[in-house]
């Protein structure tokens, strides 16, 4: 008999080959094997791939489905929420230990505490913003996959949440009776396959990150500033530069990023908004999904193969991922533009090697390195600021028009930030006062007032 397994039908075949469940049941012979590639986020911009628990098992008899769920909940580890963090950050901390990863020294600590130092001020007289850090440190890989984790439950909770809601709510009323027992346990699968996909982006972004907010999202505690030792020697090897004035580069966007998110505080949940508005916006294509699950027999595995094939419970990007995706890359775009303005002019007449850094950084976080790519592929966040360099320009042109009192307003309401019409023309921005905004000139300067003051502009909540 023809042995090629996935022909339905076949008492010693995978009934679910070629389906978004092959490799979830895939192991046959009483061995559970790969859970990768569960089609039923196959269309979530990145949650695609979600699996690697195991190495896949050998082909067998007709799997006893029963046993299969069986054996599947009890390799699932209790956990709360959507995803098992405890496995995440063990798979992440293992991805990063497949390299060198030395705990800094005490004489890199204090580099780096020096370094901060002197960023801060350097960039005194390039912005009003006063300083935001209180403490600065240097970290392993490790280390920094510790620290940021309570900021990473935060981004990718409500992707994996909303999917595995978006999947039960997509299916009629009729096939939710009938495949209710087999959701629950893909809301449990899915969990730890996205505790794994995770863990492995955080793991490989923490080999190209430099420090806390690199990736335009303060990742630690507000005022905690640092920086991987590792990393920077990494990144300046690869420019020929010397690592003093790389560290010293680098820590001036550290601490810019610090100031302006402490004196911002609206711009961190605006966001995290951004992303938590793109999970709400997840949706799943119905169409079909009620004639393709109308007589589905459990005990018949062919009849299961029938309805999951052709992507059951592919999901579909909605016009509200759309413009979520749209407003986070704008504001990515616009932080990182106003760093590296801010930066530039801090450096200017100081550092040399600043014109070299400045592009090797914009290149960087326009196009992201290999590892930031894989994240983006594997958790379906992309957080990389395309339009950087028309950002850069807008808030560099206002400076020269207005100041930088001016420049730095427009941080005090987000309704006041350049919008993706304003990057296409961003030496146009607010170049008459009828752009200042939704507001009064007296608001404005009021508004601008306390913002420059550290009370962070009317939305900062009073003490």
């Amino acid at each position: 008999m023809d042995d090629t397994p996935g022909r339905p039908g076949e008492g010693d075949e995978n009934p679910f080959k070629g389906t978004p469940f092959e490799q979830l049941f895939g192991a046959l012979g009483g061995n559970l094997g790969n859970l990768g590639n569960l089609g039923a986020l196959g269309g979530l911009g990145g949650l695609g791939g979600l699996g690697g628990l195991g190495a896949t098992g050998g082909q067998g008899g007709m799997p006893d489905l029963a046993a299969l769920m069986s054996q599947l909940q009890g390799l699932l580890q209790p956990h709360d929420g959507p995803i098992n963090w405890d496995y995440a950050i063990d798979t992440a901390r293992k991805t990063a230990a497949q390299s060198p990863d030395p705990a800094p020294t005490p004489a890199q600590k204090d580099a780096v505490a020096d370094a901060v130092r002197l960023a801060d001020h350097w960039l005194d007289g390039a912005t009003d913003f006063p300083s935001g850090v209180t403490t600065a440190t240097a970290w392993s890989r490790a280390e920094w996959i510790v620290e940021t984790t309570p900021v990473w439950k935060k981004l990718v909770e409500p992707i994996a949440g909303s999917a595995v809601e978006a999947l039960g709510q997509a299916l009629p009323e009729q096939a939710r009776a009938v495949a209710g027992p087999l959701l629950g346990m893909l809301g449990k699968a899915t969990g730890a396959m996205v505790a794994t996909q995770v863990g492995q982006g955080v793991g490989a972004l923490s080999s190209e990150v430099w420090g806390a907010t690199d990736v335009g999202i303060p990742l630690a505690a507000p005022g905690r500033a640092a920086l991987l030792p590792a990393n920077v020697a990494a990144f300046a090897d690869g420019l020929g530069l010397g690592q003093d004035d790389v560290l010293l580069y680098l820590a001036l966007r550290e601490a810019a990023h610090h100031r302006l998110f402490q004196h911002v505080p609206w711009l961190a949940e605006h966001l995290v908004g951004a992303i938590t508005d793109f999970a709400r916006g997840i949706e799943i294509d119905t169409s079909g999904i009620e004639e393709q699950m109308r007589g589905i027999d459990l005990n018949d595995p062919a009849s299961l193969q029938h309805a999951f094939d052709g992507g059951l419970f592919d999901l579909s990007s909605s016009p509200r991922q759309q413009a979520a995706l749209e407003r986070l890359e704008i504001t990515l775009a616009l932080v990182e533009g106003w760093v590296d303005e801010v930066v530039g002019q801090a450096t200017a007449e100081r550092m040399p090697a600043a014109a070299q850094l400045q592009e090797a950084v914009r290149r960087r976080r326009a196009t992201g390195g290999p590892a930031e790519q894989t994240f983006a592929s594997l958790v379906g966040l992309e957080l990389r600021p395309r339009r950087l360099r028309d950002a850069s320009t807008l808030w560099g042109s206002l400076r020269t028009r207005q100041g930088p009192e001016a420049r730095d307003g427009v941080w005090m309401h987000p309704d006041l930030l350049p919008t993706a019409a304003d990057l296409d023309d961003p030496l146009g921005f607010r170049e008459g006062a009828e752009d200042v905004g939704r507001i009064s000139e007296e608001e404005f300067d009021a508004g601008l007032r306390d913002l420059l003051e550290g009370d962070g502009g009317p939305d900062r909540p009073k003490e």
